[in-house]
């Protein structure tokens, strides 16, 4: 997913002032909690992406349920309302976990396989690739998508290794088509 350049802003700001005023990791646990929060309520996020609902009871609904976090945290989404920016909010809190999550040095990772893999499966496909620096930490979110038919994607930043039967399936069609 493309993060907006809104939310790149967004999180840059705050990224330096939780840097200036040190408390970086507690906004970054808090981050996460917004994100999942949005990510798991199909409602919540129409809500937010509401036109029609005015940003007075954005902010108070928001204030309620992100009420036990920080006065950081609390200004930012504030903010972020007041702005008309709240179709952003889950952009925001992932761009924050990203940057520094790159900070700190940890890679995020996304495998994506046909069925579930096995740890001991998802460990041999992460040694066996260069794309990975062993030495640093690494996030792995795995996705199941059964279009893949077999194999795996692994996406390591912006690089990419396609190992799955759907698309060597593609490439032999084209080559059909070739000959």
């Amino acid at each position: 997913m493309l993060t907006s350049k809104v939310a790149k802003r967004y999180a840059q700001g705050l990224l330096s002032f939780t840097q200036d005023s040190g408390n970086t990791e507690a906004v970054f646990a808090e981050m996460g909690d917004v994100a999942k929060t949005i990510a798991n309520s199909r409602e919540l996020q129409n809500f937010f992406a509401s036109p029609i609902i005015d940003g007075k009871k954005k902010q108070s609904i928001a204030a309620e349920i992100f009420k036990g976090f920080s006065p950081v945290t609390k200004n930012l989404i504030t903010l972020i309302i007041k702005q008309g920016r709240e179709s952003q909010m889950q952009n925001v809190a992932q761009e924050f976990i990203n940057k520094v999550n790159e900070m700190n040095g940890v890679q995020r990772i996304t495998l994506t396989s046909a069925a579930p893999l096995t740890d001991e499966n998802q460990k041999n496909i992460l040694k066996a690739t260069d794309l990975i620096n062993h030495d640093n930490k690494f996030d792995v979110k795995t996705v199941i998508d059964s279009s893949l038919l077999g194999g795996y994607i692994l996406r390591v930043g912006d690089q990419q290794i396609d190992a799955s039967v759907r698309s060597k399936l593609g490439k032999l069609k084209k080559e059909f088509q070739l000959n």
